[in-house]
């Protein structure tokens, strides 16, 4: 390796990057900002802003190129850290053949609306922008996880229904440009939702109509004639960034990047053809564009999704660190591998689509040793992932008359992690979510039953509590857990 000190990261400095480095090969000053994106965070630099930097190096591309906006008070440490470096930023992809490294260019201009609200309004109200994208997790769009009505008594909701001119959320952030827009005879946008949200579009549109209602009917009814919510699923491995990855990149890339991002070599996007005011081809570099994206969204979120919480709190409890090395241990590679088995009848027919290869193809990504996939960011926001990726799977196969034990003792594990606080070595559990204060103190008031937790209906809806087979076997598989440990639990679970 040479002894080069790194460069930091600059559109002047990109000519002098190692030609191991990928570098735009488009012309960024001529990029047109028609795409604001929400949430930018290690996902989507990994994810969209990829797919259309791809795009941007096809000849003849149109330019169409991205502002991202933080919503959080924090985020202001990314956008300081894109301002910085021009909005450029690496992208390294790992798998056990090696190591790669590109410069993304198609993010041109970094906004932080806390501190920037009217920049940011004024930014989607603009002729240029045909789409506004999301990526805002669970949190950002106020739903009851148990119901899936919009939460139209939350605090922040009502703040920005009392405050339409300087909006807090994403909702009326996006509802105050579409007004304006409305006002001043433009055509409206796109709404384009990212997240993990089985029927993501239908979800933003039924939510944002919801809120737009609630002070505005006619910004409501002008959204409900005139703006496009296509559902779209995304899918990619992307851990937090590190001090390590900043350090490796600096070391073996000789970059000097503020804020790089880590990926696995896989991604797919499966996107509903339905837009208002235009897209990018993004067909042309690899995404599906379609007409139906429900399967493709149930397959991912039941065996993706839901074996990621298979493996995240059994495997916490056991005092696991990465993902990889949960899928290292013979029992517990068994034990994902039964548990996609189980789910498997409640997962969707896709024409031209392998079940087994997609499963196969899986267990190969969360093999991955070079991501390093933190256990601890998997078991993050238990309470919003649970009702969408792995509570539907149970009401189903109950429906079908269908084995749901392993899917029991999933549930049973994470409230048996929520209670306990502590993983079989005594070393303490960090617990993220937004509602562990409410969530933990019922999961210990309840001597290893699992009944506290479970009736709280804005998680568990109304069938699953009232299921009394179901709440036993929850409670059978927390009490082997605190017995007898997660190894022979789950060898007992499985044998049977």
């Amino acid at each position: 390796m040479s002894d080069n000190p790194a460069i930091k990261l600059s559109e002047a400095t990109l000519q002098a990057l190692s030609p191991e480095v990928r570098i735009p090969t488009y012309r960024r000053d001529e990029l047109k900002q028609h795409t604001v994106h929400i949430g930018v965070g290690g996902f989507h630099r990994a994810h969209q802003a990829l797919y259309l930097d791809d795009l941007l190096a096809v000849p003849g591309s149109e330019r169409w190129g991205e502002c991202g906006v933080g919503v959080l008070p924090a985020d202001d440490r990314m956008r300081d850290a894109l301002c910085g470096q021009d909005c450029l930023y690496t992208l390294v992809e790992r798998s056990g053949d090696g190591q790669t490294a590109r410069v993304i260019g198609s993010l041109v201009d970094s906004l932080h609306a806390p501190s920037e609200r009217e920049t940011v309004i004024e930014r989607m109200a603009a002729p240029d922008t045909r789409i506004v994208s999301l990526t805002i997790t669970e949190g950002g769009y106020f739903l009851d996880e148990g119901t899936g009505n919009f939460l139209a008594d939350h605090p922040a909701i009502q703040y920005d229904v009392q405050h339409p001119e300087a909006p807090a959320t994403s909702l009326g952030l996006i509802a105050a440009a579409l007004d304006r827009r409305r006002q001043r005879g433009l055509p409206a946008f796109t709404v384009m939702s990212c997240d993990n949200l089985q029927g993501n579009g239908d979800i933003t549109r039924r939510v944002l109509l919801g809120f737009t209602g609630l002070g505005n009917p006619a910004l409501q009814q002008w959204i409900a004639e005139n703006v496009a919510f296509p559902n779209s699923m995304v899918d990619r491995i992307t851990p937090v960034t590190t001090a390590a990855d900043r350090a490796f990149v600096a070391e073996h890339f000789k970059v000097q990047d503020a804020w790089p991002v880590v990926a696995e070599p896989f991604r797919q996007w499966v996107i509903e053809d339905h837009f208002c005011n235009g897209r990018p081809a993004w067909e042309t570099v690899g995404a599906q564009m379609i007409q139906d994206v429900a399967p493709y969204e149930i397959m991912k979120m039941r065996l993706l999704n839901g074996s990621h919480l298979a493996m995240a709190y059994l495997g916490a409890l056991a005092g696991f660190i990465y993902v990889h090395e949960i899928l290292a241990d013979p029992l517990f590679r068994s034990f994902i591998a039964a548990f996609m088995e189980e789910v498997t009848p409640v997962v969707p027919f896709i024409p031209g689509t392998s079940v087994t290869e997609y499963k196969q193809t899986l267990m190969e990504r969360f093999s991955n040793p070079t991501i390093n996939d933190q256990v601890t960011r998997i078991c993050s926001e238990g309470s919003a992932k649970h009702p969408k990726w792995l509570l539907p799977s149970i009401v189903d196969l109950n429906r079908k008359g269908g084995r749901t034990k392993l899917l029991s003792l999933v549930v049973a594990a994470w409230i048996f992690y929520l209670g306990h606080g502590r993983n079989e070595r005594g070393e303490p559990l960090e617990i993220l979510d937004a509602r562990a204060g409410e969530l933990t103190k019922l999961a210990a008031s309840a001597d290893l039953s699992p009944v506290p937790v479970l009736q709280v209906r804005t998680i568990f809806g109304e069938q699953l509590p009232a299921n009394a087979a179901f709440v036993k076997a929850v409670e059978k598989a927390m009490r082997s857990l605190a017995a007898e440990g997660t190894r022979s639990t789950i060898q007992a679970w499985m044998r049977d």
